[in-house]
């Protein structure tokens, strides 16, 4: 039984891989709604393979380096796979240069940076330093399959979609602190910002549906620029 348990968390974290996996091959096969949908799902079982470890005390160093390796195909090259396929796309219909869209893998190349550099900082244990990469992931994933607009000033569109590339890769590199969404507790002291970031994203998603997710990561990063100096000195 023993054995059965300590592999529950490491078994969850398979699923997130593979669910990255599924993503890319429906971001190639041109479904970038769907590839969304099943980056979110590795988000869940992100999610659900670290309180698996916590509440079964199964941690490992495997399971470390397992999740780290998960990560940077599910929330680095699956959402890089949904935005090159949707510049790719875009540059057909703009007649524009095709080239810009190899700028997306920028994404995956800086997630790979920040999760190893996770896996050495042992200062990140109530924040995190840098954008987390499902963060990203989420961001591009649904910002593309769903609020992208191509008719938007299509001929413009390396204006304003390459500096936020390089600012997301930037962010995810950074030591900018970046609150941690774990509750120790229930109560509304300890926890103001998390439970203020998830009222904030349940009005976004009532408002705005699955376009609301990249709204969220948006009010995520607002916040942590806002309360940034004062994560490192709360525990």
């Amino acid at each position: 039984m023993t054995m059965i348990i300590k592999h529950i968390p490491n078994s969850i974290t398979s699923l997130n891989l593979l669910s990255g996996c599924v993503s890319i091959v429906l971001a190639l096969n041109g479904q970038p709604q769907a590839a969304a949908l099943f980056i979110l799902l590795a988000a869940l079982f992100d999610f659900l393979d670290g309180l698996a470890a916590r509440v079964l005390h199964a941690y490992s160093p495997i399971g470390k380096e397992l999740d780290s390796l998960a990560d940077v195909v599910s929330f680095g090259v699956a959402p890089a796979m949904i935005l090159y396929h949707s510049l790719i796309g875009l540059a057909e219909t703009t007649h524009s240069s095709p080239y810009w869209a190899w700028f997306a893998f920028l994404l995956p190349v800086a997630s790979a940076l920040r999760l190893a550099k996770f896996n050495v900082d042992n200062r990140q244990d109530h924040f995190f330093l840098g954008l987390p990469t499902p963060a990203n992931a989420l961001f591009w994933a649904f910002g593309m399959a769903y609020s992208f607009d191509a008719d938007a000033f299509p001929f413009f569109y390396p204006l304003y979609l390459l500096p936020l590339i390089l600012i997301f890769a930037g962010l995810m590199v950074s030591e900018v602190p970046m609150f941690s969404l774990k509750f120790k507790n229930l109560s509304w002291k300890e926890n103001k910002r998390t439970w203020l970031f998830l009222t904030g994203c349940l009005i976004l998603m009532v408002l705005l549906g699955w376009e609301g997710i990249s709204a969220c990561i948006g009010l995520y990063i607002v916040l942590s620029l806002i309360t940034g100096k004062a994560l490192k000195y709360t525990k």
